[in-house]
């Protein structure tokens, strides 16, 4: 009787125990079965037409521009210096003051060259006295022509010493070659200076030249005359200038192109070593057909772009023309009013069901 017991006790607990494992077991199973059925119900859910944003075609004007940054540079600039050494007597300008051409602006003392002057002037007095006895003497044959025409070119050459004296004195004199503005003064009254000392900078401020590259593609396309219009840091001002000259090659290491344009300054409020924001408009066209340029697709050396009809994809091949930032120019294959597919253009193939997002 134990004996028989013991063996139903055993069994009641492995009964017990199985029914736990198949309990424990069935939610989980239960669980997954659902995740299942979620995951399908979501899968059918995403699966659908392809959101697309799109643009309609119409006509517009389309330009051609150049944005760039460049810098201000002067007409003309010179670090002024005398032509002669000496010790300087006189400053005559104020630093950052507007001089005219050929306004003295310092002197070297010419002391000794003002009396080497003067005695040279009293000779030539003498000679000049001898030259018109000696033409006397010479018409009543008193002298020989030999005599006579060497004491005209004893006068000839005492009057070139006498203006060799003269260009010394006007080398020691520092005069503006061009007008402009003059900048600070590197010496002093007293000083003693050489040919290479540099006394100031005197730069030409009216007119300013605007230097800036522009890409090679755009070599030769910028004539003389090409307007611009041009900011500067700081200043939204819009200014206007011309385009009037170039550099006659492409730089080959930054394949670029160097153009000058000119700006009268006339107020000389700009001054040189600014820098400037350019803009030049080189090509307009009117009423003309254009695209976003995520628009167009690339494939094997055909240009395409995909249309939206009844929300299905077509493509169609289409010619490029003029490129700017955001647009490219469409020459052919487009018409007024086309609704061209602006986003999702890699997912697109011919029949490709989309639906317009409107956002």
């Amino acid at each position: 009787m134990n004996k028989y017991l013991k063996w139903s006790l055993v069994g009641i607990i492995v009964l017990i125990s199985v029914g736990l494992g198949i309990r424990a077991f069935m939610p989980r199973e239960n669980k997954d079965m659902n995740e299942k059925s979620t995951a399908g119900r979501k899968g059918k859910q995403s699966k659908g037409d392809l959101q697309v944003r799109v643009y309609v075609v119409e006509e517009q004007s389309l330009t051609d521009g150049i944005y760039v940054s460049g810098s201000l540079i002067p007409d003309e600039e010179v670090n002024l210096s005398f032509e002669t050494s000496g010790k300087i007597t006189n400053i005559y300008f104020k630093e950052g003051a507007y001089v005219e051409q050929g306004q003295l602006l310092a002197k070297i003392n010419d002391a000794p060259l003002q009396a080497e002057l003067r005695r040279k002037n009293a000779q030539l007095k003498l000679m000049e006295d001898r030259m018109y006895r000696a033409k006397a003497l010479l018409d009543k044959e008193a002298i020989s022509r030999e005599a006579f025409q060497e004491a005209e070119a004893n006068l000839v050459a005492l009057r070139a010493e006498i203006d060799g004296v003269k260009a010394q004195i006007q080398q020691t004199e520092l005069r503006a070659p061009f007008s402009g503005v003059i900048g600070l003064r590197q010496v002093s009254q007293g000083a003693y200076v050489t040919t290479a000392t540099s006394v100031a900078a005197l730069t030409k401020t009216s007119p300013l030249k605007i230097e800036f590259s522009v890409p090679e593609r755009y070599a030769g396309a910028l004539p003389q005359g090409t307007p611009l219009t041009f900011t500067v840091e700081g200043d939204l001002t819009s200014r206007q200038a011309q385009v009037y000259a170039a550099e006659s090659k492409v730089d080959p290491e930054t394949r670029t192109y160097t153009v000058r344009a000119l700006y009268d300054n006339a107020d000389r409020k700009l001054v040189p070593g600014r820098y400037v924001s350019v803009n030049l408009t080189t090509r307009q066209y009117d009423r003309t057909i254009a695209v976003p340029s995520e628009a167009i697709v690339s494939e094997m050396g055909v240009d395409k772009v995909f249309l939206c009809k009844n929300n299905v994809a077509e493509p169609v091949e289409i010619s490029k023309g003029l490129r700017t930032d955001a647009q490219v120019q469409v020459l052919s294959g487009l018409s007024v009013g086309d609704t061209v597919i602006i986003s999702g253009t890699m997912q697109l193939r011919k029949g490709t069901k989309v639906k317009v997002n409107k956002k």
